[in-house]
């Protein structure tokens, strides 16, 4: 029993060694990926941060033409009602900017629309990229 004993007492130890460079193989392996995996997600987000800025660097310069045309808008028809003759030529100037600054809104509008969702299409997409890698990855871990 004692040879039996001792038999296995150096079976096992001489599986430590090989056992423990597995598991810190292992370990290291993991490590390195979950730094990868770390660097390729701040990757993602810097990536995605710097299209949200230029998003809204896009936006505040189409704001400021809009409101610089607005308000060149407003004083011409201020001029233009100033010069009026009657007051049905008031009512026909003023219903026609009316309609004019309407439509210009509308239009103002849709391009603001369409830039804040490209924008956010745009800067989600890194960010969407990196959570369908994890996904992945979890997907093959099981």
């Amino acid at each position: 029993m004692a040879k039996a004993a001792q038999a296995q007492f150096e079976q096992f130890t001489a599986a430590m060694p090989a056992a423990f460079k597995d598991g810190m193989e292992k370990s290291l392996a993991a490590i390195q990926d979950a730094s990868a995996q770390g660097k390729s997600n701040m990757e993602a987000l810097t990536t995605s941060v710097t299209i949200a800025a230029k998003g809204a660097e896009a936006l505040g310069a189409q704001s400021a033409a809009y409101s610089k045309s607005a308000v060149e808008g407003f004083v011409a028809q201020a001029q233009a009602l100033g010069s009026a003759r009657s007051l049905q030529e008031v009512i026909e100037l003023q219903t026609t900017y009316a309609k004019s600054y309407m439509e210009t809104f509308m239009v103002e509008m849709n391009r603001t629309s369409d830039i804040v969702s490209a924008t956010v299409k745009d800067s989600m997409s890194p960010l969407s990229a990196r959570a369908t890698a994890m996904a992945e990855k979890l997907q093959v871990a099981r």
